[in-house]
């Protein structure tokens, strides 16, 4: 990871092509040893580059995205070759009888992932069922997806994570994340304790299966990781900081979820918002992820984020203050929270931008984008969570921005801005070889003028770049700038 959280190369839409796929299987047998992508020059149309490795993928930014649309996506998934993406899957569905497995849909959608050039992540659920007792109490979705509980023995449970690891490795898998968003009961209906009972169990199979795997945590939820932040910063006694970290990570939040998050002006509101039962909750799911983290059961930090681009400065405060040196962290679950939006396709391409690049600017590895696509028959009836494409498959602005970003950064390394700017710019770098390409904004109020580099070249995130001979003038929406240069020697005369 670049920085002091080593960089790694990245939210919650389910794949009802696992559960309608194919025919009901019986055949168990692993699939045939992984092909390699064809290899073929970054970004050329039609054709995936390489994917990555377990020590880090080629591309930090990709997407989530629901595979029964996947003839749709494809033209532009192909355009992410090189990121990562996951699928959560349940043993619920997959083993709906003891002894009967369906790995159908997941096979097709491991085998379409790996033909995208796009590593895939699978995040190991339980699910209510006969493996776990009990009756479901919340379902989602068309799927009838539903909480997740205890199994009723562990050693069942192992024998079914060994036979995912086994049969999925050779498609390439190599990270597993145990559960989802455990901080929410409509995802885990046990405690914290068997939380990470769990853990240690599925742990313990998944390296035995394969030494070169990577365990990953349940991704607590991106309200869970707000309310953590202010909380670290409450306890330290920096309560004004902790009023001033909440107001930023929660600034399209307050009232959406009732007094769960509240306004907070002062300290008090702060903790009563901190104590409700829900809140409370989230942050001992959050202390024992840390601790799992701490005593290295878990090797990868799975993050999730919906907030506003401000929010991002306070949350990778956090992560630095509380993950163990060189744990990878990954954000497999970003996106744009906004109920009842308003902003313009222009500023919410730009503000995908901020976020995505201030994440991986900050060491996050991998930044995927939930949703690839709206889906207008979803639950809330709007779109609360912003797509980069239409429905359809066509792009939309934010589309072509994630496009250009990650043509820039495929095979680059990750750099942050020089700190002698950061009071007039923001952005990142990816540096190639000899070259250079920044994504820079204004970190002020007025236009910064970033003087002319021989050869240098200039635009729009996601627009072909001309020659910037006079210069590049950048305000407050994100620009690219490329120049066979150092970065320190492109923005040594910055004024």
């Amino acid at each position: 990871m670049t920085g002091p959280l080593r960089l790694r190369a990245v939210a919650v839409v389910v794949a009802t092509l696992l559960l309608t796929v194919g025919c009901t299987g019986r055949d168990d047998d692993p699939p045939p040893a992984a092909t390699p992508s064809a290899t073929a020059t970054p970004g050329a149309t039609g054709t995936p580059a390489a994917t990555g490795t377990v020590d880090g993928v080629g591309n930090p930014f990709g997407a989530h995205w629901d595979w029964s649309r996947y003839q749709q996506f494809a033209p532009y998934l192909r355009r992410l070759s090189g990121s990562a993406t996951y699928e959560e899957i349940s043993w619920c569905e997959i083993e709906r009888t003891p002894g009967q497995t369906d790995w159908a849909g997941l096979d097709e959608i491991a085998a379409r992932s790996r033909d995208l050039g796009i590593t895939l992540h699978l995040k190991i659920r339980t699910g209510v069922c006969w493996a776990t007792g009990g009756t479901a109490r919340y379902t989602r979705g068309t799927a009838n997806k539903t909480e997740s509980a205890m199994p009723g023995d562990l050693g069942a449970y192992q024998r079914f994570v060994r036979a995912v690891v086994q049969r999925y490795g050779p498609y390439g898998v190599r990270e597993y994340a145990i559960e989802n968003e455990v901080n929410a009961p409509s995802y885990w209906a046990g405690s914290p304790e068997e939380y990470a009972r769990l853990v240690r169990a599925a742990a313990e199979t998944i390296r035995a299966t394969d030494p070169k795997a990577r365990v990953v945590d349940s991704g607590i939820s991106s309200v869970a990781y707000g309310m953590g932040v202010a909380d670290r910063l409450v306890r330290a006694g920096r309560v004004p900081e902790a009023v001033a970290a909440y107001q930023a990570y929660f600034t399209r939040r307050v009232g959406t979820r009732g007094q769960q998050i509240p306004a907070v002006t002062g300290e008090a509101q702060l903790r009563r918002a901190l104590g409700t039962a829900t809140n409370s909750r989230s942050l001992r799911f959050l202390t024992v992820t840390e601790s799992l983290l701490a005593d290295r059961t878990l090797d990868v930090r799975q993050v999730h984020f919906y907030e506003h681009f401000s929010g991002v400065a306070p949350l990778l405060d956090y992560l630095r203050a509380t993950t163990p040196t060189g744990t990878p962290i990954q954000a497999w679950e970003v996106g744009q929270f906004w109920r009842d939006g308003d902003g313009d396709p222009a500023s919410r391409a730009a503000e995908m931008v901020k976020t995505v690049t201030l994440l991986a600017a900050g060491g996050v590895g991998e930044v995927s984008w939930l949703p690839l696509a709206y889906n207008p028959n979803n639950a809330a009836g709007s779109e609360v969570r912003y797509g980069l494409l239409d429905p359809d498959g066509t792009e939309r602005e934010a589309g072509r921005m994630l496009a250009a970003l990650a043509d820039a950064a495929r095979g680059a390394t990750v750099t942050p801005l020089p700190a002698s700017v950061a009071d007039r710019l923001a952005g990142v770098a990816f540096v190639r070889g000899g070259s250079s390409t920044l994504v820079l904004w204004s970190a002020a109020n007025t236009p910064v003028t970033v003087p002319a580099t021989p050869g240098g070249r200039s635009g729009a995130v996601g627009s072909p770049l001309a020659a910037a001979g006079a210069g590049t003038t950048v305000t407050d929406v994100p620009v690219l700038l490329r120049a066979d240069q150092p970065v320190e020697r492109i923005l040594a005369t910055v004024r």
